[in-house]
């Protein structure tokens, strides 16, 4: 061998101990082999542990939630309003059930329940992993593992109730018939309306029994499990209603695919609307209508329905003992006690729906939803197919005041601002033509925003909504609480100036009480607590965020308590006690209004025309004549806040503004000075409280002697000229006559 040779041997050598060394140490470990086999270990370690489990679980008895348990619902002071839990549940066995309606649910769950083992390993695994990593309830079982869970297990999201849920499906399926889990999972599963099993959903849905169900029915029902509450069809949203259609259609296609439908059969098939609900038998009075509402703010706050309804729960309300029966006394007193539906037919479309709220907490504490929720399913105070009329001029005020609008000549609006009162005025500057006429076709004049609130003018708040710009007035609107959907009635057009969207009692009451709230969001909440066991649900915050600044919403106030003192508000005025507040008449007399409040009390009490599947006129409603929001709502209003606030020390408003009829006016000028500027903002000088009785010749709207009216109307000099409200109001007070329509 040459040296050459001798030199590449060595280096060869050295090269080899090199890579000995590098193959030392930690990555002998890791090779193939070493990787291959970890695997195979794990895998055998994994198969040892679930045979191991599989000897330990055995198939438990039935829980306690398939035996449901009672909800306890209480008032504000902790005393029991009310215990539901006699579940509406009745088992039918399988061969009472048209083959075709088992087969939507296995079309609408689990296509291949009839062949695999009873367990999706790959569903199960997902819903392991996200409940692991906190990621919520996962789909994915199959309709054996959705029968053990609902009838062995319960419904907590957990890793290791997962794990049993898993055994114990491999077990049933072996021990157990395809018809029987079947049979099971359809008798214990959930369908809304307080249902569980397919024969009581039957019975809740299409007033029939499960035998004489169509396959169109049935695959309604098998969709509505799902999301028993969303999928409701009257209760449904349009979001809702379209999905629950999508899934109808689903389960149906999944039926042909599997043969289990003829096409031809399928293609003739038309959706089956659902009957109106009936109500749950021993929910008589207005209890019915607090666990109802009760429950939809629980289940909007995440609460799990079919566990709710499993029972167990104890719910506190903020409902008030004493403000509910005073409530309920003052429709009694001042219109039911009235009515004669023998005598006077229209007695029987009389409706009433009310709520009243704390304006620091958010809490209802007093809620009338109709005759009672068996006798009147329809909540009345959580309704929206009414108009709210003129309870929706505040906003468009509110609007102006928070965007600093201006009218159309440049004039700031203002609560002394003078605006156009002609009757049947064109709108200056909308691009829709809009002429409102005004109560009784009355001509006002020149007349002040003030005065114009005061006699609900529907021309100058017409105008008003355009200057400020529509979109704007409906942002504000939202803000404040209102509904914005367009299905809703809420488009932007000039007729929206007379409220002529959809509200509930409910709705306006949280709109009046940001207002009195200066500003501060108010979403009214019935629920003040709910727990079962060591589980508490984190409500929302009824009191939270700033809808508009608190100048505009004082200022809104102040303007309101003009209407009380010395506008069509006048029923509700209360010695020595601070009250704004507005009414409101809708078109055809359909609906009445009056929406107010005290510093410490917000109530907005609607009167509403129920005809048979239409709106009706409330005309000759207890042998009066028209209906207006100063006649019956103004009397309960006043009748309920009377003893509601009994043995409080009368209140006045703490507002943070310079105008408005709440407003100690300014000395009168000089006989040599007049004024020809309207006032055009607040000042830096808030008032610290706001007088509670302030007489008609102390009104801003009364002094001073503003130069401009919007779009183009001529100068007023002196006072603005405006009917005296005690003889012709837009919303009169009791007694009062002779409307037109459109009213506002």
């Amino acid at each position: 061998m040459g040296r050459a040779e001798e030199r590449r041997a060595r280096q060869k050598g050295a090269r080899r101990a090199k890579r000995a060394a590098k193959s030392g140490g930690i990555r002998r470990f890791f090779t193939w082999k070493w990787v291959l086999g970890y695997v195979l270990g794990f895998c055998a370690l994994l198969i040892g542990a679930f045979f191991v489990l599989y000897l330990w679980v055995d198939v438990p008895p039935a829980n306690a939630a398939a035996k449901a348990e009672a909800n306890i619902y209480k008032y504000s002071d902790g005393t029991i309003m009310a215990k539901t839990g006699d579940v509406n549940r009745e088992s039918v066995p399988l061969s009472k059930i048209p083959k075709k309606v088992q087969h939507t649910f296995v079309a609408a769950e689990n296509k291949d329940f009839y062949s695999d083992s009873g367990v999706s390993f790959t569903g199960t695994a997902r819903g392991l992993i996200n409940t692991a990593l906190g990621r919520g309830k996962q789909g994915g079982s199959t309709i054996t593992q959705q029968y053990v869970k609902n009838y062995y297990l319960s419904q907590e999201q957990t890793v290791s109730r997962k794990l049993k849920e898993l055994v114990i499906s491999l077990k049933v399926d072996q021990q157990k018939s395809k018809d029987y889990i079947l049979a099971g999972y359809i008798n214990t599963s959930y369908y809304g309306r307080g249902a569980y099993g397919v024969q009581a959903a039957a019975r809740a849905y299409y007033d029939k029994d499960v035998e004489d169900l169509s396959v169109g029915q049935g695959a309604y029902l098998a969709s509505v499990l799902q999301a028993p509450s969303q999928y409701d069809w009257s209760a449904a949203g349009p979001k809702g209603k379209k999905l629950v259609k999508a899934r109808w259609n689903y389960v149906l296609d999944n039926m042909v695919q599997k043969d289990w439908l003829p096409k031809s059969e399928r293609e003739g098939m038309k959706f089956p609307v659902p009957k109106e609900p009936s109500p749950i038998p021993g929910l008589d009075g207005q209890t019915g209508y607090f666990v109802e509402e009760a429950k939809k703010e629980l289940y909007k706050a995440g609460v799990n329905e079919n566990e709710f309804e499993a029972g167990g729960w104890t719910v506190t309300l903020n409902i008030d003992r004493k403000k509910q029966k005073a409530l309920e006394k003052a429709v009694r007193t001042e219109l039911t006690d009235k009515l004669d539906p023998k005598k006077r037919p229209v007695d029987k479309h009389a409706q009433v729906g009310a709520v009243s709220v704390d304006p620091k907490t958010g809490g209802v504490v007093a809620m009338y939803g109709g005759a009672g929720a068996t006798e009147h399913y329809i909540n009345n105070a959580t309704r929206s197919d009414y108009q709210p009329a003129s309870t929706f001029k505040p906003l468009i005020l509110a609007s102006a005041l928070e965007n600093g609008s201006a009218t159309q000549d440049g004039t700031p609006i203002t609560a002394s601002t003078v605006y156009d009162g002609t009757s049947r005025r064109p709108v200056k500057g909308s691009d829709t033509a809009f002429a409102p006429p005004n109560e009784d076709n009355k001509s006002y004049g020149p007349i002040s925003v003030q005065k114009a609130m005061n006699n609900s003018v529907n021309s100058v708040f017409a105008q008003m909504a355009v200057d400020v710009g529509l979109n704007k007035v409906k942002d504000t609107a939202m803000d404040l609480g209102m509904d914005g959907r367009v299905d809703n009635g809420f488009d932007v057009r000039p007729a929206m100036s007379l409220g002529v969207m959809g509200a509930s009692p409910k709705q306006m009451a949280g709109v009046y009480a940001t207002l009195d709230n200066h500003g501060k969001t108010v979403t009214p909440a019935i629920v003040k607590s709910a727990e079962k066991g060591d589980e508490r649900p984190e409500l929302p915050d009824p009191v939270n965020g700033q809808a508009i600044s608190r100048g505009a919403a004082d200022s809104v106030t102040s303007v309101l308590t003009g209407v009380v003192d010395d506008g069509t508000g006048q029923a509700v005025r209360q010695q020595g006690q601070a009250v704004a507040g507005k009414t409101g008449t809708s078109d055809d007399n359909k609906s009445a209004w009056f929406s107010g409040y005290t510093p410490d009390l917000v109530t907005s009490v609607g009167m509403f025309g129920e005809g048979d599947k239409k709106q009706v006129s409330l005309k000759g409603t207890a042998g009066g004549g028209r209906v207006n929001g100063g006649g019956f709502p103004a009397q309960i209003w006043a009748a309920y806040n009377k003893t509601a606030l009994s043995g409080q020390k009368a209140s006045k408003f703490d507002l943070d503004t310079d105008m408005g009829a709440a407003v100690k006016p300014p000395a009168p000028p000089s006989s040599s000075a007049t004024s020809h500027s309207p006032t055009s903002s607040p000042s830096s000088s808030p008032s610290n409280s706001a007088s509670p009785s302030s007489s008609p010749s102390s009104s801003p709207s009364d002094s001073g002697s503003p130069s401009a009216t919007s779009s183009g109307s001529p100068s007023a000099p002196g006072s603005p000229s405006a009917p005296d409200p005690s003889t012709s109001s837009s919303d009169g007070p009791p007694g009062h006559q002779g409307r037109n329509k459109p009213q506002p």
